[in-house]
């Protein structure tokens, strides 16, 4: 019975921990901003499928995905936020952002 229950308990926790992420609603990133625009820009380049629909309401997956990438990454970073995606250190806000913007491999 204690089996039963602390599965449950932890499938409730993993259940509302999806929910809070998948509602999660970031910054407006400002207008003219150099990094979302190279972002943009370099994700064009690389990758394919940029251009369909997010989840994200008025919002294609690229600029989803970059407005993740511009919040997700921290104050003081003043690269290529494509690149710091693909780098170690960036491989887990790129999960992040590929789920919140529905864009993945």
């Amino acid at each position: 019975m204690k089996r039963i229950f602390s599965t449950l308990a932890a499938v409730c926790a993993l259940t509302s921990a999806g929910m809070v992420s998948a509602q999660t609603v970031y910054n407006t990133v400002p207008a003219g901003d150099g990094q979302y625009r190279q972002c943009l820009a370099y994700a064009a380049k690389l990758y394919e499928g940029g251009k369909e629909a997010s989840p994200i309401k008025g919002q294609t997956k690229e600029q989803a995905w970059c407005t993740c990438l511009w919040n997700e990454t921290p104050d003081e970073f003043g690269g290529n936020l494509v690149k710091f995606s693909e780098s170690a250190k960036g491989k887990r806000v790129n999960k992040i952002c590929e789920a919140y913007s529905n864009w993945s491999d």
